[in-house]
């Protein structure tokens, strides 16, 4: 039976490819050299945060977790969340968020969404709510497997009762975790090939097609 489905966000739970990125849109900026000293393992998971918030505060000196609840509050929902997440729900499984992307963000689909654990990374800031340039690793971009893993132990689910949802590279860990794993939108072929399933639909509620054998109540 299915007892557990994780989601990643960005690309999949919300209609934006990253919620870093959403932020250096909004100053008209980018961090090229960043993903290319990480992809090249020059930097750690913690720099790469570090070298974001550099490039943010040299546009906004004061930048305060308050402003980022804004920028990031645009983001959409990616079109059919809600009616998947609710279908979960009512069928009693429980939901986590399990992403690379800004907790600001995940903390707030998971509100509106009902989902039940929110994990994804943040943002160190003074008492007052303004950015130190230090970050929180809680999803490491290459460490999703191991996450889930330790979520599993937490609530007592094991990988055969978990389907796990995600378009990119970075979330075949999740799916290897997992008894079904749902190629949402996918990236590359890597990603399709790791997938139990694949959904090509713009449309979130398709996942609930590939998702079979939840606990009956």
């Amino acid at each position: 039976m299915l007892k557990l489905v994780a989601f990643d966000m960005d690309g999949t739970l919300v209609d934006v490819g990253s919620s870093w990125r959403v932020v250096h849109d909004h100053f008209g900026d980018h961090n090229d050299e960043g993903l290319r000293k990480f992809l090249a393992n020059e930097i750690d998971d913690l720099e790469f945060i570090r070298s974001d918030v550099r490039i943010w505060q040299r546009h906004a000196p004061e930048l305060s977790v308050f402003d980022l609840e804004v920028i990031l509050d645009r983001v959409p929902l990616m079109p059919g969340a809600p009616e998947l997440v609710r279908a979960i729900r009512a069928r009693g499984a429980r939901t986590a968020i399990i992403s690379g992307g800004i907790d600001l963000l995940a903390r707030r689909v998971a509100k509106e969404l009902g989902i039940d654990v929110a994990l994804a990374n943040g943002l160190r800031v003074t008492a007052q709510g303004r950015l130190t340039g230090e970050g929180i690793v809680r999803v490491p971009i290459h460490g999703k497997e191991g996450v889930l893993g330790m979520l599993q132990e937490q609530l007592g689910v094991r990988p055969e009762e978990t389907a796990s949802v995600g378009n990119s590279e970075i979330d075949v860990g999740l799916f290897r975790r997992s008894r079904v794993g749902v190629a949402f939108l996918p990236e590359d072929d890597a990603v399709r090939r790791a997938a139990t399933a694949v959904v090509t639909e713009r449309n979130l509620a398709r996942v609930l097609d590939a998702l079979t054998g939840f606990p009956t109540r």
